[in-house]
């Protein structure tokens, strides 16, 4: 099952620098992405990347 991060703004209330991020997986996806774009907000939907133990620490 995939997981996915949708960016999106209200441009109505937000500048360009106020991203939110909401997490979806494959159920849901298609949902939120229609639910935010009938409402002619800026979105962007991409693959979760998940952090590998490698990575963890630069995540701090």
């Amino acid at each position: 099952m995939g997981q996915w991060r949708l960016d999106w703004r209200n441009p109505r209330i937000h500048s360009t620098d106020r991203v939110k991020t909401w997490l979806a997986c494959d159920d849901h996806v298609d949902y939120l992405r229609e639910f935010l774009t009938a409402r002619d907000f800026p979105l962007a939907v991409s693959p979760l990347a998940l952090v590998g133990p490698e990575r963890a620490g630069d995540a701090q």
